[in-house]
């Protein structure tokens, strides 16, 4: 299972996390690197269940994380361009990563099939959050949108992930038993958020027009 696979990099990070940690380490999940959020933002919040962090500043500089991490897939993409993207995409060293020429073409036909406002629905959607920066340098976006996007979206998902760890992690045996489903549910009500809130601008703009 995930946790046990990254438990001793938990352990290590419990230990000694503070806002740098997060912000570095949520940088790096928001990046191609196969790194997950999971790990980094509900063990900040039950931290701060217990009074040693505070829980609005787990989510700023986690978002702040995403944030660095998601403009620099960004200009990477931006200033390499689609040829040296997906050439790099080949190596051993991106599949390492766990980048491949799949995981980027199909992050660009979810650009391709949302727009701009994918940037902001991907940042909740497991396999496409960590990617959809690219196609989004890719094709140029306006960096203020995206700026806003992503912006909205990581701290939707950042949120979701504090108030998971700061009422349930302390209840360990019941977190451990039910970790998947609870992020599942998470993940849902992310989604519910997300069409909620495209179906309501979808309908103030036919009403304007």
């Amino acid at each position: 299972m995930l946790g046990d696979i990254f438990k001793p990099v938990v352990d290590l990070y419990m230990a000694n996390v503070n806002y740098f940690s997060i912000t570095v380490l949520m940088a790096v999940e928001s990046s191609f690197i196969p790194f997950p959020s999971e790990i980094v933002i509900p063990p900040a919040a039950y931290k701060a269940a217990a009074g040693e962090l505070n829980i609005v500043l787990v989510i700023l500089f986690g978002t702040i994380g995403a944030m660095i991490g998601a403009v620099f897939n960004y200009f990477m993409a931006l200033f390499l361009g689609r040829k040296l993207i997906y050439k790099f995409a080949d190596t051993k060293i991106a599949h390492f990563l766990m980048l491949n020429k799949e995981s980027v073409e199909k992050s660009e036909a979810y650009f391709r099939k949302y727009g701009k406002i994918s940037t902001f629905i991907g940042r909740l959607v497991p396999a496409i959050r960590q990617l959809i920066s690219i196609p989004a340098g890719l094709s140029k976006m306006n960096i203020k949108d995206f700026l806003l996007f992503t912006a909205l979206g990581a701290a939707i998902w950042n949120i979701l992930l504090a108030l998971l760890g700061y009422f349930l992690y302390s209840q360990k045996e019941l977190l451990d038993k039910y970790y998947n489903e609870l992020t599942w549910i998470g993940i849902i009500l992310g989604a519910v958020l997300v069409v909620f809130i495209v179906v309501k601008t979808i309908y103030s703009n036919r009403k304007k027009g």
